[in-house]
């Protein structure tokens, strides 16, 4: 018998808000995060937008001794677990902890610390670089430092599967709890690849949208014709999920159900995204929550804004849901906090998720001459207040074909 997996606490810092009241007021009020990018090499770009978490300064959070030991991809993880753990007043007895454990998604893991140790080595020929380096890079540091920090012994793992990373990582926590191998499971994602090297690698790949000339902040256009690509962001986004029984014993305050989760394989092209891997994740998601397309009321899309992807994506969507595709909002939130890349998925899962607790769609900004080939509900420019909504899907696409597909529902202990 499966058991039943609830989500206790949510914690979030992002380009759109360093707290998740910040973060879906900011989406539901169409607020973009993305501008022009700060930073000493943005000159040497051609592309110089970007989603960066404004105003933060780790020495806000973490001790100098503290920070030497830990990249800027783990501190993000770890703000956002602490405000996680507190929401869901989650302790934990020592007898627990063998069956707590974390899942942590991220793309590219300590990716300003490998650049700096090129630098150093190529450029500046020197010989030695960070003892830590290894330990600071290593794409699994950010897990381990959760693990550490709430004595997590259970299941320690990082996905790494480009865009799905976080998806995946709070999919298989999901799975983990209801097949009784763990009770509680912090699980979510971690990005920060705002760095010279990594966003003249994404110029070289073509797929960074143009900065709009009226307005930085209105550059990624989702499912519009006048789109251009994707813009790179940066922060994390952490759920504690827990076994619902458990949850309800201890009086904690459920946000939602995870109902379905699924995955797939596109298994066509690296880069290039093909709607029926994408309709099998998420029919295969549907199925897994034992639901008809009918039952979700919205679906926080994938929706990077690059030309082939917002089309396949609504062929895809077209495909699961039949003709309920043209009366079901979808929304790509990407408009406003940019592409988390590892991170992204566990952060519009958690806008999905809060979509749910407050009746209200988030919308895709920027929408103003819509794609004839894009033809669904969008939601263009405006969000959307009290509306019915019982369950909501969250889309997860990525490079490489792998596809990851969420499912949570309002939470009913009967």
């Amino acid at each position: 018998m499966t058991r039943r997996v609830v989500i206790t606490g949510l914690g979030i810092i992002s380009p759109s808000g360093k707290n998740p009241a910040e973060f879906f007021g900011n989406l539901m009020a169409g607020r973009s995060g993305i501008q022009r990018l700060q930073a000493d090499f943005a000159e040497k770009l051609s592309i110089r937008i970007a989603a960066q978490v404004p105003g933060y300064n780790p020495a806000d959070h973490f001790s100098k001794i503290k920070l030497s030991g830990i990249e800027r991809f783990s501190q993000f993880a770890l703000v956002a677990a602490e405000q996680a753990v507190q929401d869901a007043a989650l302790e934990l007895a020592e007898h627990e902890q063998p069956r707590a454990g974390v899942y942590m998604g991220t793309g590219m893991g300590g990716a300003g610390t490998v650049e700096e140790g090129y630098i150093e080595v190529f450029q500046r020929d020197n010989p030695r670089i960070k003892p830590l380096s290894v330990l600071l890079a290593m794409n699994n540091a950010a897990a381990s430092h959760l693990s550490l920090a709430y004595r997590l012994q259970g299941p320690n793992i990082t996905y790494s599967t480009a865009c799905s990373s976080s998806a995946i990582a709070i999919g298989e926590a999901y799975r983990k709890i209801q097949h009784g191998c763990a009770d509680v499971m912090l699980a979510g994602g971690s990005e920060a690849m705002l760095s010279y090297g990594p966003i003249k690698a994404w110029e070289a790949l073509r797929t960074l949208a143009l900065e709009d000339a009226a307005d930085p902040a209105a550059s990624c256009k989702p499912f519009a014709r006048d789109r251009t690509g994707l813009v790179l962001g940066e922060g994390a986004a952490v759920l504690v999920l827990e076994e619902a029984q458990r949850a309800i014993r201890r009086g904690a305050r459920i946000y939602a159900e995870i109902a379905g989760y699924d995955c797939s394989s596109d298994a066509s092209h690296i880069t290039r995204p093909d709607a029926a891997g994408q309709t099998r994740a998420m029919l295969n998601a549907l199925r897994d929550a034992a639901m008809q397309p009918q039952d979700i009321h919205y679906i926080n899309a994938h929706g990077t804004a690059t030309l082939a992807g917002d089309i396949e994506e609504t062929r895809a969507i077209k495909q699961a849901f039949g003709d309920y595709a043209h009366r079901v909002p979808v929304s790509s939130t990407k408009s406003m906090h940019g592409h988390l890349m590892g991170a992204t998925g566990a952060v519009e899962f958690m806008a999905a998720v809060l979509a749910l607790q407050h009746n209200a769609i988030p919308p895709t900004i920027n929408l103003h001459h819509p794609d004839p080939e894009c033809d669904l509900d969008y939601v263009p420019n405006a969000g959307r207040h009290d509306v019915a909504l019982d369950a909501v899907m969250s889309n997860s696409f990525a490079f490489g074909g792998s596809n990851a597909v969420l499912i949570a529902k309002r939470f009913k202990k009967s």
